[in-house]
């Protein structure tokens, strides 16, 4: 399809030709800091840091990683949790000219072994807490790791929070050394601003190190450039056209994960709205949240929203601030869509990204024509161009399905020290997402399914999320994943797994008659499995690669009796 497509049916409110200016990320903040100095930044747990004080922190913490010979492809990762830590050295280390690399709190030592040694980290920031500095604690013993940087969260709370934190929090806390290999983090402030800023070449020098999910292999790290960053912010806060209204943030999504770093840090950032941030997401805490600090943005992915409307006391909480909801990182059922929006008077808007995207690159118009299952359309300056399932080289054929293939400014410029799978994922010049849609006649596009978690049945290519979209039209279910077994006949056959809606009874028996019948004869399932919970990513997201481990242990231990 003719990208005039986009010209002639764009629902977004500006051009979709629209140009973006290419910044250094910390000018992100910088230039909003100028301008609007003390509204407010960032509000964690009830203690608002301004503009002007933030600026300042990364500034000073910018001279202070810049004496701990922080440069040009020195890498500084982040082991933290939302909180005023992760913004200051996220923004100092990339304006004393380093790269960032952003590491899971839920990650193993081993894992975060393995990512050390592939960025070559060399500098962690974390926190003195229990649930992260034993962990990476190990990993400096055995990796080319030198220095870890620590903080206190006593150093950033409230005053009357930061005296109970200290006085009954302490058995949470954990001492070490101050020695060659530790530095507290306050110690990063302890001098002047960064007197010349290194210069920065916005679309070589790279940015962020993002690592992949890892569903499918070994994680890879996606190389973000400054350009990268600081287009795709330009791009979400641009397709908002009341530049009027209040702008305040939840930051419960992970801001380590890239739909945050880009949703939530960078754009609110560059619009000089408020993040209020939560260490991490918890029902109750959100609630309280949205209701005192009157949100009027949460992103968040369908499982977060479907908490939601599972708290039973959610009535007690005005959530009638919220103008919109992003939802991302999974297929937002149409079902649950309507009932939130009935539920809270919010919109929600689903969007699409990848790691690879920096984080975005589609979204249903926050105004007007929103289609339910749909993606929405390419944010302004961004190209997708569906190519044939099985030939990337060639396009899919008019009104077919097939993978999507992105262009734009925020497109990664490879994977870190990794020619080969770089050069896999291009074709002519776009990024292969490995998901296969369809685009409408407005330019509407809509995800079929991941092209790995193709199910091949007899020859027939069956998508999983088909099947689930029929399981979640079941008034029973609550959550749903579909995925292949081996079967001797046919090669592959579906299995699907469910939980169920609170107060509701439905059997395993009934719920596989109920998709069978909704199903082509090839879709069939050979079984449904009915779960107290289904596994999850760790920003939520229903994830299948645990239970397809778990199925090929239970057929090696079958074929091994």
């Amino acid at each position: 399809m003719s990208v005039a497509v986009w010209d002639s049916n764009y629902r977004h409110p500006v051009s979709w030709r629209t140009a973006f200016e290419a910044l250094p990320v910390f000018e992100l903040l910088d230039r909003t800091a100028k301008r609007i100095p003390d509204a407010p930044c960032i509000d964690f747990l009830g203690r608002i840091f301004t503009y002007e004080t933030v600026a300042g922190l990364v500034d000073r913490a910018a001279e202070g990683f810049r004496r701990m010979g922080v440069g040009r492809g020195v890498k500084v990762g982040l082991f933290l949790p939302n909180c005023p830590q992760y913004v200051v050295a996220y923004y100092a280390a990339m304006k004393a000219g380093g790269t960032v690399v952003n590491f899971s709190p839920l990650y193993t030592a081993d894992e975060l072994a393995a990512q050390v040694e592939d960025s070559e980290t060399d500098i962690m920031v974390t926190l003195d807490v229990a649930q992260l500095y034993p962990t990476i604690a190990k990993v400096l013993d055995r990796t080319r790791l030198k220095t870890l940087v620590v903080g206190n969260l006593g150093e950033v709370l409230p005053g009357g929070k930061a005296l109970l934190y200290r006085m009954f929090k302490q058995r949470e806390r954990v001492k070490f050394a101050i020695d060659a290999a530790h530095v507290n983090f306050k110690s990063l402030l302890d001098h002047g601003g960064l007197a010349a800023p290194p210069a920065i070449d916005v679309h070589e020098d790279i940015a962020l190190l993002q690592y992949t999910g890892g569903t499918t292999g070994t994680p890879k790290g996606a190389i973000l450039t400054h350009a990268n960053l600081s287009a795709n912010a330009q791009q979400v806060d641009s397709i908002d056209a009341d530049r009027e209204a209040e702008d305040r943030i939840l930051g419960a999504l992970p801001l380590f994960h890239v739909f945050a770093n880009t949703c939530v840090l960078n754009r609110t950032m560059l619009r000089g709205g408020e993040m209020v941030l939560l260490p991490k997401f918890e029902l109750g805490a959100a609630l309280k949240t949205i209701h005192r600090r009157k949100i009027t943005a949460v992103p968040g992915v369908p499982t977060m929203y479907q908490s939601f409307l599972d708290h039973p006391h959610i009535a007690k909480y005005d959530l009638s601030s919220i103008r919109v909801c992003i939802s991302g990182g999974a297929p937002m059922p149409a079902e649950l869509k309507a009932r939130f929006e009935a539920k809270t008077g919010a919109k929600v808007v689903e969007g699409y990204g990848l790691t690879e995207s920096s984080g975005v690159v589609s979204v249903n118009p926050y105004e007007g024509l929103s289609k339910d299952g749909s993606i929405g359309q390419p944010l302004p300056g961004t190209t997708v161009v569906l190519v044939d399932k099985d030939d990337p080289t060639k396009l899919a054929a008019p009104g077919d399905s097939g993978e999507i293939t992105v262009s734009g400014p925020q497109i990664m410029r490879g994977y870190w020290n990794k020619p080969a799978e770089t050069a896999n994922v291009f074709v002519d010049g776009r990024l292969r997402t490995g998901d296969v849609g369809t685009m409408d006649a407005e330019g509407y596009l809509y995800v079929v399914d991941r092209l790995k978690d193709m199910i091949v049945v007899g020859g027939f290519k069956v998508f999983p999320s088909q099947l689930e979209d029929h399981l979640y039209a079941n008034p029973a279910v609550k959550e749903a994943l579909v995925i292949g077994v081996r079967d001797a006949y046919l090669g592959e056959r579906p299995k699907a797994f469910v939980t169920l809606q609170p107060d509701t009874a439905a059997t395993e028996a009934e719920l596989l008659d109920w998709l069978n019948r909704h199903v082509g004869k090839h879709e069939r399932a050979v079984a449904v499995e009915i779960r107290t919970n289904l596994p999850k990513t760790m920003i939520g997201k229903l994830s299948r690669k645990e239970l397809v481990a778990e199925e090929k242990a239970k057929a090696a231990a079958r074929n091994a009796a």
